[in-house]
């Protein structure tokens, strides 16, 4: 507990994007976030690696030493937003290990790191915020936390990576190909000059490890996360999307599932068709959306703006704000559950759905043939459409829900007859039957 009217002084890393946007709200909200709080709040100092690039911020202000500004004794809060592993996760262990509350936006760190923060956390009893990790402005991971804590969650599924979800809304919107469209979110700043973290799935993993975390009092990494991205995604994926009614969204997957042996938890990312009827099909651009599935609560969705500068600010503000009250009053926010320790199940037991279009032959008996490799794998098709040609034909099957190693095996099978040319494409479906 602070001292009445004593200011909070908080150390910012980093000064990009999110940072200049908190460094303008502190300072034009200053008498508001002060009633807010029951104190001041005041800037202490902010590490950047080259000062002469913030003449917006006063100079007294900036340093490159950031772990001698996480080492002031005079700073009560560390805020960060610089990303990446080290040195940021050295810096912000020596705050919480030095008494100082952390309030941090790094998904990447918290996806690998978490445990290590929150028992360093536990042992000083500071607190450890990270609301902006996920979904930018969305007011998402403190509901997980706190307002659904005295619920059962079952199930988490959302977009949680906007540059995915531009490029993969704007293929359905004019049905441009994939590197068309990514180099149209580049042109328009939705995509960073190195992708990869974004289409290739990265991101949206540690997003995914985050959120299962939370939900199902478990500790999950990003590395206990399937992975998918987005680059294999074809405007003919698309359109045989459109043609069932459903869109293609890289969507984050948590489950909660019953099994032989108990419970466990299956966390996935990968590109998905959806029913243009389910509330998550309707999330276009860059925008971000998550959809809550609990026992008592039912079905919550939460949406915005799931990136930029000030919506993430906004959301890294909220977290300095309880922080800050926290050392007011003298208490402390939430700490970690993990009581559950549920194992993570892998992929290859996950039950899922498949897509698949196939290139065959057009002759009597191959529908009848492939059908027979599925039922060999214990494999249900829930709906098959068959459309001939000159010489060849395009099937398209839709299976029902079977173990994703069912599946896989299947398609090796199918993909090995004489009379099948090409497997055009395999796509998970979620959502109900088509």
């Amino acid at each position: 507990m602070t001292k009445p009217g004593k200011p909070i002084r908080v150390a910012l890393l980093g000064c990009g994007t999110v940072g200049t946007q908190i460094v303008r709200l502190l300072t034009d909200q200053a008498g508001e976030l002060a009633a807010r709080v029951g104190a001041p709040v005041e800037l202490a100092g902010i590490a950047v690696r080259r000062p002469n690039k913030h003449r917006e911020v006063p100079a007294e202000l900036l340093t490159t030493d950031a772990a001698a500004l996480v080492a002031d004794a005079g700073v009560d809060v560390v805020v960060e937003v610089i990303g990446g592993i080290e040195p940021t996760r050295t810096w912000l262990l020596a705050a919480l290990r030095a008494g100082k509350s952390v309030v941090t936006a790094n998904k990447a760190l918290l996806a690998e790191h978490a445990g290590e923060l929150f028992t360093a956390a536990d042992a000083a009893g500071v607190d450890l915020y990270f609301e902006a990790a996920v979904a930018g402005a969305i007011p998402l991971l403190r509901p997980l936390r706190e307002s659904l804590a005295g619920d059962r969650i079952t199930r988490v599924m959302g977009i949680v990576n906007g540059t995915t979800n531009f490029i993969l809304s704007a293929m359905d919107d004019t049905g441009a190909g994939y590197a068309e469209t990514l180099d149209e979110a580049a042109r328009l700043g939705y995509a960073e000059a190195d992708p990869t973290a974004d289409v290739d799935g990265y991101d949206a993993a540690s997003k995914a490890a985050i959120l299962a975390s939370l939900a199902f009092h478990t500790r999950v990494t990003a590395g206990d996360v399937y992975r998918e991205g987005i680059a294999a995604v074809t405007p003919a994926d698309v359109a045989a999307a459109r043609s069932l009614g459903r869109t293609i969204k890289l969507l984050a997957i948590c489950e909660r599932v019953d099994g032989p042996t108990g419970e466990s938890v299956a966390v996935r990312v990968h590109p998905a068709m959806i029913p243009r009827g389910h509330p998550l099909a309707a999330v276009g651009g860059a925008f971000n959306a998550v959809f809550v599935e609990a026992e008592a609560a039912g079905q919550l969705m939460f949406y915005g703006q799931g990136a930029g500068g000030a919506p993430t600010a906004s959301a890294v503000l909220g977290d300095l704000v309880a922080v800050a009250r926290n050392l007011v009053v003298g208490g402390r926010g939430p700490r970690e559950s993990a009581y559950a320790d549920l194992p993570v199940r892998p992929i290859a037991q996950t039950s899922t759905r498949y897509h698949i279009s196939l290139d065959v032959a057009d002759r009597a008996g191959v529908l009848a043939a492939v059908a027979a490799v599925f039922a060999q794998h214990d494999v249900s098709i829930a709906a098959v459409r068959q459309e001939g040609r000159a010489a060849d034909a395009s099937l398209v099957i839709v299976t029902h829900s079977a173990p994703d190693a069912a599946l896989r095996s299947t398609v090796d099978k199918v993909a090995g007859l004489p009379f099948v040319h090409e497997v055009v494409s395999v796509m998970r479906v979620e959502g109900e039957d088509a």
